[in-house]
């Protein structure tokens, strides 16, 4: 039976009027609103219900989202069953799969700042006394949590589940990935397949709804927040469907506790900055490290930070990297998908292997109201067998040797290089330079990049591009044509979850406002320095400084829209590529 929540109304009545007040000057001055709430189905008895903003990306043609639209009306019923009043609504959501190498790809970065703008508004329009958000498609993610830091509300975020994985035809112990088409197209390009098993690995790779299955940046994010304490234990690596494709009953049994969490959230008037502390941000930052995540997690966690007014900076994340292990053998560089790791209990027996360890804080509250170690009190310490996770004392990897923040005179505010395990120390060779995205997978595909050079593609920033978009088109190319190993990608813009490889990418300055990379040609000799932290450009000062006057800045790449809105307010990519 719902319970009444009047007492639970924090600011609702703004919109709707106080009850009991009904002859009250401020009641009378609601009845407009209360009429289009009637319209809309409201009974006189909800105007005393406390109100939730329940909000979810959706896009009925889009694998990580499609299944949003139903989990609102699920939510939105768990809600109703607490006595809650939710106002549903949806936000738009750019497929970072499906834009992939066009200029839509523009587009994804972008929307995950306006969909934090569309659920602050939609939120603080309507006067709710609480959020509960969806995330999905890996910028969602950060974008259900922003919203939710930047106004301190009470609030708690929400995953829909990830992919089931892939299953190659003819090698039925190989797991695929929305990533392994990409790479087919290197392979072919290659002459390493014919077109039919391009074909097959491209019907074979997705095969139903949910995020993309390897640890690409979806589920970076979705672990990371629950480590963060915003989501429910255990929800972050939850299978999105069922063998036939109907949402999970995990995630609609997920949707019913979320709904309950949110609740005692009010009771308790629990609020998100109470819980998006910094010592909960370095957990999430330690599991992103241990569970081998994506680069784009730094920008994310950047942006999410900076929303929730933590002091947190890019050279934070190498403090986090000299400590933690890569612990996990997930793809893109190991062999396993999310849904494995869920089998054998999810991030919760990550979290408390690390908690044992000292690795996390356990005194960080959470959205259950008690703390990490309290939620992880009855999860067993001793990690199962196999080998899709290892103890700290034996790890896939070292400390310091997954994602790194690099600086130097290639990079004097930063880069991000993700090294996956990968063990080097250092590479040394000539730059290949190419002023965008489509210039450089036809430099890979038609073998102009050659064995032993760095692929330079420049103008991709979150100002230059406009948008930062990722660059897995060419990164995949490359590993697809046997590259990946000998050819560093160097760029201002970013790169997909599902990227491997020795790539180095959110270089600040970015090309487009005049840093080194703009000032680099082809032949020019570049160093990595892993060791040292260091990225350079083996070229005089003299000759940089004579490179400096000639260069001018190229023509924007949008001059209306929303993009023109976006360059001209977003910041660099060392400070989370930030609108607000």
């Amino acid at each position: 039976m719902a319970e009444c929540t009047q007492k639970l109304k924090k600011r609702s009545w703004e919109l709707m009027g106080k009850p009991r007040e009904e002859d009250s000057k401020q009641w009378i001055s609601r009845s407009g609103a209360r009429a289009q709430l009637y319209a809309a189905g409201y009974k006189k008895g909800d105007f005393a219900k406390a109100t939730v903003t329940v909000s979810a990306p959706y896009m009925s043609q889009h694998m990580c989202n499609q299944k949003c639209e139903e989990l609102v009306r699920i939510a939105s019923d768990s809600c109703e069953e607490l006595g809650l009043k939710p106002f549903a609504n949806h936000t738009p959501v750019v497929s970072d799969g499906q834009t992939m190498g066009t200029v839509g790809m523009r587009m994804s970065l972008v929307s995950r700042d306006l969909i934090a703008d569309c659920i602050e508004l939609m939120t603080d329009a309507f006067r709710t006394d609480a959020v509960m958000t969806f995330g999905g498609c890996d910028k969602t993610n950060p974008a259900a949590l922003m919203p939710l830091a930047r106004t301190n509300a009470i609030g708690i975020t929400l995953y829909p589940g990830t992919a089931k994985s892939g299953v190659h035809p003819s090698k039925p112990d190989v797991r695929l990935t929305p990533g392994s088409a990409y790479e087919a197209q290197g392979s072919y390009s290659a002459g390493l397949i014919d077109l039919e098993e391009l074909h097959q690995i491209e019907k074979n790779s997705c095969p139903g709804a949910g995020t993309c299955s390897g640890m690409f940046t979806a589920n970076t994010m979705s672990t990371c927040i629950e480590a963060l304490g915003m989501a429910l234990p255990g929800t972050s690596t939850c299978p999105a469907v069922d063998e036939n494709n109907n949402i999970h009953p995990d995630v609609k049994q997920n949707c019913v506790n979320t709904a309950s969490a949110l609740l005692n959230l009010l009771k308790k008037n629990i609020r998100s900055r109470d819980i998006m502390t910094r010592k909960a941000f370095e957990n999430a930052m330690v599991v992103m490290m241990a569970l081998g995540g994506s680069t784009n997690g730094i920008l994310h966690i950047l942006a999410i930070a900076h929303e929730a007014g933590v002091d947190l900076t890019v050279d934070d994340f190498n403090k986090i990297a000299e400590k933690t292990p890569l612990i996990s053998n997930l793809t893109p560089a190991g062999k396993y998908n999310v849904v494995d790791l869920h089998a054998i209990g999810g991030l919760p027996i990550v979290m408390k292997h690390l908690l044992v360890n000292n690795l996390i804080h356990g005194d960080c509250l959470t959205v259950t109201g008690k703390t990490v170690a309290e939620n992880l009190k009855d999860v067993s310490g001793v990690l199962p067998e196999g080998d899709i996770i290892r103890p700290v004392s034996n790890p896939f990897s070292p400390p310091g040797n997954h994602i790194l923040i690099l600086k130097g005179s290639l990079a004097p505010q930063g880069s991000v290089i993700k090294l996956s395990g990968k063990q080097i120390d250092s590479w040394k060779g000539k730059a290949r330079v190419c002023d965008n995205e489509t210039e450089a997978y036809n430099c890979v595909v038609d073998g102009v990049l050659q064995p032993g050079e760095a692929i330079v593609i420049r103008y991709e920033g979150p100002h230059g591009a406009p948008g930062m978009p990722e660059m897995l088109s060419p990164g995949a190319a490359l590993i697809g044509r046997g590259l990946g190993a000998q050819c560093p990608l160097i760029t201002d813009g970013r790169f997909s979850g599902a990227s491997h490889g020795i790539m180095i990418g959110h270089v600040v300055p970015e090309a487009s406002k005049g840093g080194p990379l703009a000032l680099v040609q082809t032949g020019d000799e570049i160093v990595i320095d892993i060791k040292n932290r260091g990225l350079h450009l083996n070229v005089s000062d003299d000759v940089l400084a004579e490179r400096k006057k000639n260069w001018t800045p190229p023509p924007s790449k949008a001059d209306t829209g929303v993009l023109r809105k976006y360059a001209n307010t977003v910041t660099d990519a060392s400070h989370g590529a930030t609108t607000c």
